[in-house]
């Protein structure tokens, strides 16, 4: 299996005062800092490496997982340092640790997806990107992407249309070589990232079928931990 990028170097002022003295992925869940969850359900997904991109609090991300063995996992860690990078500056900062092809993850997010299947279609997909989809029709939040035959056609988080019925759903695949273009910035989101190579016809879409969980948010940390405390996995 391809290595998984975590993005959890954000600030979550969402969740504040939650927040406030630990960061998002040490946020208890279901009894439990939220990482945990993530880090077992990829080790059942057949997943061995993982990357973790912190940022804000992150040291403390770092004393609680370690080097992962507790997981069955190797975790390696990538750091923004004094300033934030942004979700695609800090995947850029992290290239050494991820290779060719890899996952990315966001940080707040609990999958229930194939991850070997995801992996295949973008193996054989021929882009340089693949992005799982949901049909959403604005139900979980507002819809982003304009899906078609395995492709997605538009992605754009600022600006919503009617033809946008599906959103992103929390889980991709990147070549490397994406990040082309954004090496030395200082700071860029992923969003602009996805945006261009939908715009390029580079991004492939693979549509799940069952709904996401995160904790972004008051309603969906609510959501998401009435859902894990009936259905947790344990690696």
């Amino acid at each position: 299996m391809l290595p998984v990028a975590i993005l959890c170097g954000g600030l979550a002022t969402r969740l504040r005062p939650l927040t406030d003295q630990v960061p998002k992925s040490l946020v208890k869940v279901a009894n439990r800092p939220f990482i945990f969850h993530q880090l077992e359900l990829l080790k059942i997904q057949g997943v061995e490496r993982v990357v973790l991109c912190a940022g804000h609090l992150g040291q403390q991300i770092k004393a609680m997982v370690c080097d992962g063995r507790n997981f069955g996992l190797a975790v390696d860690y990538s750091f923004d340092g004094e300033e934030l990078l942004g979700t695609a500056g800090a995947i850029n900062r992290a290239l050494g640790l991820l290779g060719e092809r890899f996952f990315v993850l966001n940080g707040d997010s609990y999958l229930r997806c194939s991850y070997p299947l995801v992996q295949s279609s973008y193996e054989s997909c021929g882009r340089l990107g693949l992005m799982t989809v949901l049909r959403n029709e604005n139900q979980w939040d507002r819809s982003n992407v304009i899906f078609r035959n395995g492709e997605v056609i538009e992605y754009d988080k600022a600006h919503h249309r009617p033809e946008m019925a599906h959103i992103d759903f929390g889980l991709c695949v990147l070549s490397s070589a994406v990040f082309s273009t954004v090496r030395g910035a200082v700071t860029c989101d992923l969003a602009e990232v996805f945006k261009t190579l939908a715009a390029q016809r580079q991004l492939a879409g693979l549509e799940v079928a069952e709904r996401f969980y995160e904790i972004g948010s008051r309603a969906g940390l609510r959501d998401t931990e009435s859902f894990l405390l009936r259905h947790a996995v344990t690696a």
